[in-house]
């Protein structure tokens, strides 16, 4: 039976994510067809529709998962600040370099926070002004710094990107 969470399910959809991510990085979404898909991975259509609506369902789905695991790296420490998150931050996406160059290329980092900004520490670190700016530059900062890693391959190790953001940070 083809349950919600039985694994060969699972096995399908990742199958089908990982395919969409591979075609991503050369094409527009708007190129990419499900006949593709299934072309790469030797999966029928209905395997697909039994999954996803459509090309673009499929791409909000690989939205949703990532922004929940990476949620879920920052759950223990409550915010990005935290002694060890940037560690965490980078090596997460350097395990899932291929599935965040499809975020950010699907631009979801423009229209969806995933980063959780300290807001209590901006408060006290800029005495409580221009907050949505100093946050903005902060998300920003980040967003550019994580991109560029994941453009050049992420050739410096998860511990030399926290070295660089720590650095950055100092003394806040």
């Amino acid at each position: 039976m083809n349950t919600k969470n039985n694994s060969r399910r699972r096995a399908s959809v990742e199958k089908i994510e990982k395919a969409f991510a591979q075609l991503l990085q050369d094409r527009e979404l708007k190129d990419i067809t499900v006949t593709d898909i299934c072309a790469m991975t030797g999966m029928n259509r209905s395997t697909f529709y039994a999954n996803f609506m459509d090309i673009y369902d499929l791409a909000d789905k690989i939205r949703d998962k990532l922004e929940t695991e990476f949620a879920e790296v920052f759950r223990a420490e409550g915010n990005y600040h935290e002694s060890g998150s940037a560690l965490k931050m980078f090596t997460h996406i350097k395990e899932n370099q291929l599935f965040y160059s499809t975020y950010f290329k699907l631009g979801y980092d423009e229209s969806h926070q995933v980063l959780v900004y300290d807001i209590v520490r901006a408060e006290q670190d800029f005495d409580n002004k221009h907050i949505d700016y100093h946050i903005e530059f902060f998300r920003s900062g980040i967003n550019a710094i994580i991109k560029m890693w994941l453009r050049n391959g992420c050739v410096e190790s998860p511990e030399e990107m926290a070295e660089i953001i720590e650095t950055e940070y100092k003394g806040r």
